[in-house]
């Protein structure tokens, strides 16, 4: 693909998003403009801007770029996506078309490996009950403790973290430094085990499962995760253990969840993703005991466009140099 000079290109963003923190900032273009005087940037902020400006663009930075947006853009060589997950963009016309594609990996791993260890603490010191008791000001220290799940310690408990990328290497750096004996888990069984006791295929989930305490589900959205966690992989783990999803709600079947958190076979869960966001009133999900829901809020943080700019420029530094570029993604596999 021929790469284009700073003088030849114009860079799109449009970020939007109903939730404001997802819209691209201004520091964006601002910054980018300040890098390359000579590139010419465009931010449209909405939807309806982005007609007009894809026509000549060389590269599109943003979450979504709709099949009807796409076929405007003639020109367009390489599109960034702001987010982790590209299954946005995985449609016949973009898969076949051969343009670059990357995405924002990296950019959400810190908030999301903290986030991660919030829920962790929360599930093993029963949090949740502990605010619900204080809105009905119940001193409820007997209570808790006689719940079947005790109070318990991450301190020497089992971790596995299905789905060990740049979000689940974070975790495993924050869970050893709990003493927590960490268990990854990979498509290939290959990884960085700096933070892990060991790395095993995804065909082994299941030998691994029984010794977990608590299993963290990171993976992206593809064919292979759909319910990757159904009635008979959820069958599989220790009686008591935790679960928390906080990488793609269809990763779990959430039917199988809630009955495996009635009868007990799970000692609770936390979910930071749903499979139909925003989560409808009527989802079982919202009454099924032990259970604590994030609003998908895991990967966000007051530093997000700062760190989508820095890793922007990045790319785009490479991308003038010619190199190869980081962060690039094969939409036929979906990550």
């Amino acid at each position: 693909m021929n790469r284009t000079t700073p003088q030849e290109t114009k860079v799109v963003i449009c970020a939007w998003h109903p939730f404001t923190e997802w819209q691209a900032k201004p520091l964006v273009a601002e910054t980018l403009r300040r890098r390359w005087p000579e590139m010419q940037v465009v931010h449209a902020p909405t939807f309806a801007e982005l007609p007009p400006a894809l026509p000549d663009a060389d590269i599109f930075v943003g979450a979504i770029l709709r099949p009807n947006q796409f076929q405007l853009a003639k020109k367009l060589k390489w599109i960034h996506s702001t987010s982790a997950g590209v299954g946005q963009l995985t449609y016949p016309e973009l898969v076949a078309s051969g343009i670059l594609v990357t995405n924002a990996s990296g950019v959400f791993s810190v908030p999301m490996a903290e986030h991660t260890i919030g829920l962790l603490l929360a599930l093993a010191r029963n949090f949740p009950d502990c605010a619900r008791q204080q809105d009905q000001k119940i001193w409820s220290q007997q209570a808790l403790w006689d719940k079947p799940q005790h109070l318990t310690e991450l301190n020497g408990a089992t971790l596995v973290i299905v789905g060990f990328g740049s979000i689940g290497r974070e975790i495993a750096r924050r869970a050893t430094a709990l003493e927590m004996q960490v268990i990854g888990v990979t498509r290939s069984g290959q990884g960085d085990a700096t933070h892990a006791q060991r790395i095993v295929s995804i065909e082994h989930l299941d030998e691994v499962l029984p010794q977990a305490d608590y299993t963290v589900v990171a993976v992206p959205e593809t064919g292979e995760t759909k319910h990757l966690f159904d009635e008979k992989r959820i069958s599989k783990m220790k009686r008591g253990a935790r679960l928390i999803n906080l990488g793609r709600g269809s990763a779990i079947d959430e039917a199988a969840l809630v009955r495996a958190l009635e009868c007990g076979l799970l000692g609770g869960a936390a979910l930071d993703v749903a499979d139909a966001e925003p989560l409808p009133a009527e989802s079982p999900l919202w009454n099924a005991p032990n259970l604590l829901i994030t609003p998908h809020t895991s990967a966000i943080s007051s530093r997000l466009w700062q760190r989508e700019t820095d890793l922007i420029v990045h790319l785009l530094e490479q991308w003038f140099a010619g190199k190869e570029l980081s962060n690039r993604v094969d939409l036929k596999k979906g990550y």
